[in-house]
């Protein structure tokens, strides 16, 4: 594995584990790089989790299910030394790529699967009027009540059936009333 200055630039990559072995992986590896005092390589470990809403005899119950069984994403730095020890961390098959050579996510990648999404800057505030622009409140004019720009959402209100009803939205979904 040849060292250039790029190889210094934290990028996720994907790693192979036993199936069910992913949190296990994760606390092993985290105990690892602190231990080994290697925060400076390793920023990241996820095992990505969805909440999945089941409903059992009338009961609403949510659980988290993994998005990628058998894998765990890591944001890192490689070297020979973080190479070697992720490689080396029980429960681990190797990283996906070709070879010796681990192959980064793509920043599409890393878009696509909700991570470190670019921050997005809206032009309304709270208290302004907004048309929505898709959904199924599409043509409905509400309030914003609230803006999450982690998260890229608003919290719009809507009146429906004589009274005001908070829905939230993706940014892409509302336009400011000009």
């Amino acid at each position: 594995m040849s060292q250039t200055d790029k190889d210094l630039v934290p990028r996720w990559y994907v790693v192979h584990t036993y199936s069910g072995y992913e949190n296990k992986v994760k606390t092993d590896l985290e105990k690892t790089v602190k231990n080994r005092e290697l925060e400076d390589y390793f920023f990241d470990i996820v095992v990505p989790m969805e909440e999945q809403i089941e409903i059992k005899d009338g009961k609403r119950k949510t659980n988290l299910k993994k998005v990628f069984p058998g894998y765990v994403l890591v944001k890192m730095i490689v070297t020979e030394e973080t190479w070697y020890i992720v490689r080396n961390t029980r429960g681990v098959t190797g990283f996906v790529g070709s070879g010796t050579d681990p192959i980064p996510l793509t920043e599409e990648e890393i878009r696509q699967m909700g991570f470190e999404v670019p921050s997005v800057s809206i032009d309304v505030s709270v208290g302004e009027s907004v048309t929505i622009i898709d959904g199924s409140f599409k043509d409905f004019v509400g309030t914003v009540q609230e803006i999450n720009k982690d998260k890229h959402k608003v919290k719009v209100l809507v009146s429906m059936f004589g009274r005001e009803t908070p829905v939230e939205l993706d940014f892409s979904q509302i336009t400011k009333v000009v």
